[in-house]
C-alpha cells in the first residue's frame, strides 16, 4: 500500500466520524427536568445535627396551643404545691378533655374527668344537638343559635357523673351551659380547681386504692431525696403515669391509657415546656416556639 493510498484511508475514517458525531443530535431536556435540576443543585444540604422541622410535633395545633396556654401556669403551681409532676398533669388533661373539645369539659370545666363525689354537683343529663354528620360536635348554649335547624340532631345526653366546676350557683343545672365559655378567667379558675381536686384529694396516700396511695409515697420520696426540680424529669413523670394506670382501681385501668398519655407529653414537649417556663423564667409563648 502506498503512501497516499494511506493518506486517503486516514481522512476517509476521519471524515466519516465527523459525519457520526454531527449526525447524532443531543437530547433535549423538558423545562420540568431542567427545573429539578436547577433545584436539585441549589438546594442545601442539611446537617443530621440540624433538623428543620420540631420533634414537637403536635405544637403546630393551634387548639392544643390555646389549651397549653391557659393552663400550664396553674398546673405548674398545683404540682409545685402538692408534689405532682405538671408535665404529666398536663398531658393527663389534654387526654381526659381532648384539650376541653368535649362538651363536658367545656361546660364543667372537668379538664381530667374526675368523678362527683357525694354532694358535690354533677352535670345532669342535657337534650342537646349536635352537627348534622358530625356526631362528636355537640352545640349548646348561645352557639345553637349560629346553625340552621336542619344542620343540627337533637339527642338526649345521660347524666355525666362528672363533677362540675362552674360558680356554685349554676354548678349542677342546666342554666348557663356556655358560662366558662363567656368568662375566661372563671373557665382558667375552674380548670385550676380540677387540677387541686385531683393533685390533693386522689393522689393521696388516705385514698382507699393502692395506685394512688403508691404513687404519693414514690413522689414525696422522690422530692425529699432531691428537690422539686425532680418534678420535671422525664423519667419520674412517665413512672406516676404508669404507677396510676393499667391495673384495677386505677386512674385509668386499660393498658393503652398511659402510652397514650406519654405521648401527648412528648409530642407536645411539656418537660421541656415547663422547664423552660419553670427554671429559666420564659414565657409561654416564647417558650412554645422552641425547638
Amino acid at each position: 500500500m502506498t503512501k497516499f493510498q494511506k493518506m486517503y484511508i486516514v481522512l476517509g475514517f476521519s471524515f466519516l466520524l465527523l459525519f457520526l458525531f454531527l449526525s447524532i443530535k443531543p437530547q433535549k431536556k423538558s423545562t420540568r427536568e431542567m427545573q429539578k435540576i436547577v433545584k436539585k443543585e441549589l438546594k442545601p444540604k442539611i446537617l443530621p445535627s440540624l433538623p428543620i422541622k420540631s420533634k414537637f410535633t403536635f405544637r403546630k395545633y393551634s387548639h392544643i396551643k390555646k389549651f397549653y396556654k391557659d393552663i400550664i401556669n396553674s398546673a405548674i403551681e398545683v404540682g409545685l404545691r402538692y408534689n405532682v409532676p405538671p408535665p404529666a398533669l398536663l398531658a393527663m388533661a389534654g387526654v381526659e378533655s381532648g384539650y376541653a373539645r368535649g362538651y363536658v369539659g367545656k361546660i364543667t370545666g372537668n379538664i381530667l374527668s374526675l368523678g362527683a363525689n357525694k354532694n358535690e354537683p354533677e352535670l345532669p343529663a342535657l337534650y342537646l344537638p349536635h352537627i348534622k354528620n358530625k356526631p362528636y360536635k355537640v352545640v349548646y348554649g348561645s352557639s345553637i343559635r349560629k346553625y340552621k335547624k336542619d344542620d343540627l340532631i337533637w339527642r338526649q345526653r345521660r347524666k355525666s357523673l362528672k363533677k362540675d366546676y362552674r360558680p356554685k350557683s349554676i354548678a349542677g343545672t342546666t342554666k348557663e351551659l356556655d358560662y366558662l365559655d363567656t368568662h375566661p378567667k372563671a373557665r382558667i379558675e375552674a380548670y385550676k380547681e380540677c387540677m387541686e381536686d385531683f393533685a390533693k384529694r386522689w393522689i393521696s396516700e388516705k385514698k382507699k386504692f393502692k395506685p394512688f396511695q403508691e404513687a404519693r409515697k414514690m413522689l414525696n420520696s422522690a422530692v425529699k431525696s432531691s428537690s422539686k426540680d425532680i418534678l420535671f424529669s422525664k423519667e419520674l413523670n412517665e413512672k406516676f403515669i404508669k404507677t396510676i394506670s393499667g391495673r384495677r382501681n386505677s386512674f385509668n385501668p386499660r393498658k393503652s391509657w398511659a402510652p397514650k398519655v406519654i405521648k401527648v407529653m412528648n409530642k407536645v414537649g411539656l418537660v421541656e415546656l415547663c422547664r423552660a417556663i419553670y427554671k429559666k423564667h420564659k414565657t409561654f409563648d416564647k417558650a412554645w416556639v422552641e425547638q
